[in-house]
């Protein structure tokens, strides 16, 4: 396909806006469809945590150009990336849990990343956590956070800068054969390519033009908590829950609720159990003395600033759904709460692959044709040990 290919990007969050954005930098022309506002969907209600520490090579590759972008974008407009380490730790007890995070860290190691085991101790003396209760913890050096919505800012005004038509407001439905756009069932334009990254309702998308993929929505919920917080990123494998820094504090979220919701219709906001178990987490992780051990004078006792629900994409192998479905046809979806801290590197490689001058960018692994789209699977968590 060559430069100057007419290209329609479904979905304006990290990932839709970045691949908008390069594909426009190569030459072509691109036309973004967003049904709400960008970074209206996932990308507004991810935690913006980035790290390179993951355990397969094809993540690392990935993690490691998306980290080297997201530095070279800091202090480009109102972007910033915050240099801040990032703990997993097991607690006591949770011997599994222990286990595990050896295994991972030794194949992190394996991929050159700087990670390393450190006992309770060791970790109290580098960090204002709470560690009584550690059994283990791994800190991964290379590593930070960032706001989602100053991103999406700033891709928003490259792409505008870079000739992107914006096309905001409607609700679309795709053609395959060839490759088009339909607003009410009215074919807008032709495109020599679509890509489709429109988060859990990719699979709508897609099955509606006789594409299925394996992809199932999972909710997922986060809060922002007033306190005095300057520690790393924190994720606690054994609760299963993760916190970091956050301008007014802590923002603390959890991993998976086991029932499917409809991505047309389900609760954004947050519940009481998860409001109260969160604040709990952080109250706890971060109410500490010297050498981490436990305050109970109260002196964090976080409070509430808000707190909200997203919806996450998981697939049958935890890996995404990043490359063709048909000719001309893409799809990047499925990212198990990744998709933001991978989206520089992906946007980056879909826009060569679409252009046709990156085949090779695209893991074998995340080819969406790997599944027939019909599978029935178990949604686990992104954020886990023996996965990443």
């Amino acid at each position: 396909m060559n430069e100057s290919a007419r290209v329609a990007v479904v979905g304006a969050g990290a990932v839709g806006l970045t691949t908008a954005f390069d594909l426009a930098e190569r030459g072509a022309r691109v036309t973004l469809f967003e049904r709400d506002a960008p970074g209206g969907g996932a990308t507004g209600r991810a935690a913006g945590i980035c790290y390179d520490a993951y355990a397969e090579d094809i993540d690392v590759a990935v993690a490691d150009r998306a980290m080297a972008r997201f530095r070279s974008l800091s202090g480009d407009g109102g972007f910033a990336f915050h240099e801040t380490p990032y703990v997993f730790l097991a607690r006591e007890g949770d011997d599994a849990a222990a286990a595990a995070l050896e295994g991972a860290v030794e194949r992190m190691r394996v991929h050159d990343r700087a990670v390393s085991l450190v006992a309770p101790d060791e970790l109290a003396g580098r960090f204002p956590v709470r560690t009584d209760d550690v059994l283990l913890a791994g800190v991964a050096e290379n590593a930070g956070w960032t706001d989602p919505a100053a991103y999406v800012d700033l891709f928003v005004e490259k792409c505008e800068s870079a000739g992107v038509e914006f096309r905001v407001g409607d609700a679309v439905s795709l053609r395959a054969d060839p490759p088009g756009v339909a607003v009410d069932d009215v074919v807008t334009a032709r495109f020599d390519a679509v890509v489709v990254a429109a988060g859990v309702h990719s699979r709508r998308l897609l099955a509606d033009a006789g594409h299925p993929i394996a992809l199932r929505p999972y909710r997922a919920q986060a809060l922002v908590a007033d306190c005095d917080y300057r520690g790393p990123t924190v994720y606690d494998a054994t609760e299963e829950s993760y916190l970091r820094p956050h301008p007014a504090g802590v923002l603390a979220g959890d991993g998976v609720e086991p029932v499917e919701p409809d991505p047309d219709d389900w609760d954004p906001t947050a519940d009481d159990w998860f409001v109260a178990d969160a604040l709990d987490a952080v109250r706890h992780r971060t109410a500490v003395g010297d050498m981490g051990e436990s305050e109970a004078d109260g002196s964090t006792e976080p409070e509430l600033d808000r707190a909200w629900a997203g919806l996450c994409g998981a697939t049958p192998d935890r890996n995404p759904l990043v490359g063709a479905v048909a000719e001309g046809v893409f799809v990047a979806a499925g990212w198990h709460g990744h998709g933001f801290m991978w989206a520089p590197a992906i946007g980056e490689r879909l826009a060569e692959a679409v252009l046709g001058d990156g085949q090779e960018s695209i893991p074998g692994a995340f080819d969406p044709r790997r599944f027939d789209g019909d599978e029935e699977f178990a949604v686990v968590e992104g954020m886990t040990l023996d996965g990443d």
